[in-house]
């Protein structure tokens, strides 16, 4: 099932049917251990809705209610290698390293709920920044208790040309105006996401795809339990918390993005969140 956060409510899909939820509260709709059963429930007592050209289903907003948004790093061998590559200059290559083997994972804050980008919207590229990259990536939603309960798919922008003069430059690097986006809903499974669950990144400039790439869920390292439970260990969430889980997917040291170029990332069967660069 999918959760969708609109202009107009809150709406669910189940089996190609949408429902409004009565309740308008996004944060008491979604902090639910049992999420899924109680939406269940939900739709068994609602009248499906129908979305017509003189009836169009509404705008989509960003699925996130008061919530922060957490990210992690050096999740997948190749982001390790390219963390490694960016920040060799400055000496903090070996860091990376240690991080990918060892016990405690690599945790950050991203994002304040007012800065996240919803589906269509635009991300942005540090104006003092000369190497960027969207960063794909699953991303976990978890109640109040530190229970996984639902996805969306996150993208993680970051600035590589500052993270690469020193380790110390992260939260310059990854958090700023613009740079998480989350969408286009939450997606609410019965059962854990397979582990070969294909993430895909396409890149268009003027038209045309100047890069493509994909990974599945099992070339993560860590595992969605382990980054959760770390967060939670010394942090408490009142209303839940997402949580992105790490990039496989790196674009060649030669690419940069451009204002103007269109960012998909694809997670079946969450869907597509697409955002422009500005």
């Amino acid at each position: 099932m999918k959760l969708y956060k609109t202009e107009h409510g809150i709406l669910l899909e189940k089996e190609d049917q949408f429902y409004r939820i009565p309740e308008t509260d996004w944060d008491k709709v979604v902090n639910r251990d049992d999420l899924y059963d109680w939406l269940q429930l939900q739709s068994e007592n609602l009248i499906p809705l129908t979305f017509t050209d003189d009836f169009p289903m509404p705008e989509v907003l960003a699925p996130i209610g008061s919530q922060e948004v957490w990210a992690s790093g050096v999740t997948y061998f190749r982001s390790r290698e390219a963390r490694m590559e960016e920040s060799e200059k400055a000496g903090g290559g070996s860091f990376y390293d240690r991080v990918y083997d060892a016990e405690r994972p690599e945790l950050f804050f991203k994002s304040t709920a007012p800065r996240v980008i919803g589906h269509k919207g635009t991300v942005r590229i540090r104006r003092d920044s000369t190497w960027d990259v969207p960063e794909p990536e699953l991303t976990l939603f978890a109640s109040e208790s530190g229970t996984l309960v639902g996805y969306t798919i996150g993208n993680d922008m970051s600035s590589r040309s500052i993270e690469g003069e020193n380790p110390l430059y992260l939260p310059q690097a990854k958090s700023y105006t613009g740079s998480a986006a989350l969408g286009p809903c939450l997606y609410v499974p019965e059962q854990p996401l397979s582990p070969e669950t294909v993430i895909d990144l396409s890149i268009v400039r003027e038209g045309e795809e100047v890069f493509n790439g994909e990974i599945t869920l099992s070339q993560m390292k860590r595992k969605a339990d382990e980054l959760l439970r770390f967060l939670y260990r010394e942090l408490s969430f009142p209303t839940g918390c997402y949580l992105m889980t790490g990039t496989g997917i790196i674009p060649p040291s030669d690419f940069t993005l451009q204002v103007g170029d269109v960012v998909h990332i694809t997670i079946e069967p969450i869907g597509t969140l697409t955002n422009t660069v500005g």
